[in-house]
């Protein structure tokens, strides 16, 4: 577990029944092979790192990092065992990690940490690097040279370990522009994205997710397709509806006076079977009426807006437009499945189960891996960009761009129906 004398070899060659899980730990393995220790610590500082930390004390403070450290009991050796994302074990109820770059451990340097760190563990890239103060060692001086790794914005896989064809990958998939835009493994069934305690506060600070229940109810509303405006699925629907009756092209002002049409027809009073019999509804005020079909107008503008812009930038063919944004929803329950068994509140097979299922339902509604694209990011525009055109709009565009052209993308290599 020391460096050793390094093989007298030009090009590595794999052990037997071995394939580096990622580009990472293969080129970690290459270096170690050749001896060049320098090419090793830069790969290290430019990844993120994970090691195993108590989960009672992360639960009751988030904010705190607990590692747990290791002990040969044999030889009384102590280790800080670290991971490379390719090469964590499979999540457990009990065995939960935080993710750091190599440099926090150079700065969080303690006297009273093990004087290892034991990189891939029992892997073939496995390497022992001192502990000592920052800048004393040669890896922690890389590592402050580095910085913090920049992992976004890029197409991973896991070439062992997780499903590369089939409905678990179909699935997997679907959540793959935002594994791309976050740098995370597109393929990863056994999910520990950003650690325990930071998957746990994605949840709650962006979903107010607290509990298993809470993760329940809102993976079963993305698998419905319930979690976006049910405005945004009217305006779309009636498009379709009037692309059928009309040949496929849809006039903007023919479909904006469709919409008040419809909401005016459906705000008189009607006639509806209650438990107590047949019961009458009272008529809609006309205020709220008009301020109905102005808002439905105003968002038929939004969608027609990005539209035209997905089609400037390559997502949307020409003459091709958004059915539905339910790949919003299904894109996402793709990744809350993920996110979910990351913060422990479900299993490894609810969590498969419901990716899945998010699959199943994306190929139903969808013709193809660019149109779910566009839809989904019509969505998530809708939701958060307010036609700024910025981040949420930009980084969705690039993320599409590598996925629809990077040789081993899923969107390239499974068929999506």
């Amino acid at each position: 577990m020391s460096f050793g004398p390094p093989p007298d070899v030009s090009q590595a060659s794999f052990p037997p029944g071995w394939t580096p899980p990622t580009a990472v730990e293969k080129a970690l393995f290459e270096a170690r092979a050749r001896g060049d220790w320098a090419a090793f610590h830069d790969a290290l500082a430019r990844t993120v790192l994970y090691f195993e930390v108590g989960r009672d004390e992360t639960d009751a403070d988030p904010d705190g990092v607990f590692p747990r450290f290791h002990r040969n009991l044999r030889t009384g050796a102590r280790w800080w065992k670290v991971f490379t994302m390719g090469m964590l074990p499979a999540p457990q109820p009990d065995l939960v990690f935080a993710r750091r770059s190599l440099r926090w451990f150079a700065r969080a340097w303690q006297p009273t940490d093990p004087p290892t760190l034991l990189v891939n563990p029992d892997s073939p890239c496995e390497v022992a690097l001192p502990l000592g103060p920052a800048h004393s060692t040669e890896w922690s001086r890389v590592a402050e040279h580095v910085g913090e790794p920049s992992i976004a914005m890029q197409l991973r896989s896991l070439h062992a370990g997780g499903p590369l064809h089939g409905p678990v990958a179909h699935g997997l998939a679907c959540g793959a522009l935002l594994c791309v835009n976050n740098g995370s493994l597109w393929n990863a069934m056994a999910w520990h994205g950003t650690g325990y305690g930071s998957e746990r506060r994605r949840l709650r600070e962006w979903w107010g997710i607290t509990s298993r229940e809470e993760w329940q109810y809102y993976l079963r509303s993305l698998l419905a397709c319930d979690a976006s405006s049910s405005v945004w699925e009217f305006a779309l629907g009636l498009r379709r509806t009037i692309a059928r009756d009309f040949g496929g092209h849809v006039d903007i002002g023919y479909w904006r006076q469709a919409a008040a049409n419809v909401l005016r027809a459906g705000a008189g009073s009607s006639t509806v079977l209650s438990a107590d019999g047949v019961t009458k509804s009272e008529p809609r005020p006309e205020s709220e009426t008009e301020a109905k079909i102005e808002g439905v107008q105003r968002l038929i503008g939004r969608i027609t807006r990005y539209e035209a812009r997905m089609r400037a930038d390559g997502v949307l063919d020409e003459g091709r437009y958004v059915t539905s944004v339910e790949a919003w929803d299904l894109g996402r329950a793709s990744k809350m499945a993920r996110w979910g068994l990351g913060a422990r509140f479900g299993t490894l097979q609810e969590a498969e189960s419901a990716v899945v299922q998010a699959g199943r339902s994306a190929a139903l509604s969808y013709r193809s891996w660019q149109d779910f694209s566009a839809a989904y990011i019509l969505g998530r525009c809708l939701h958060f960009d307010e036609e700024e055109f910025g981040d949420w709009y930009q980084d969705m565009v690039s993320a599409h761009r590598i996925l629809m052209s990077e040789p081993g993308s899923p969107w390239l290599n499974i068929p999506f129906k």
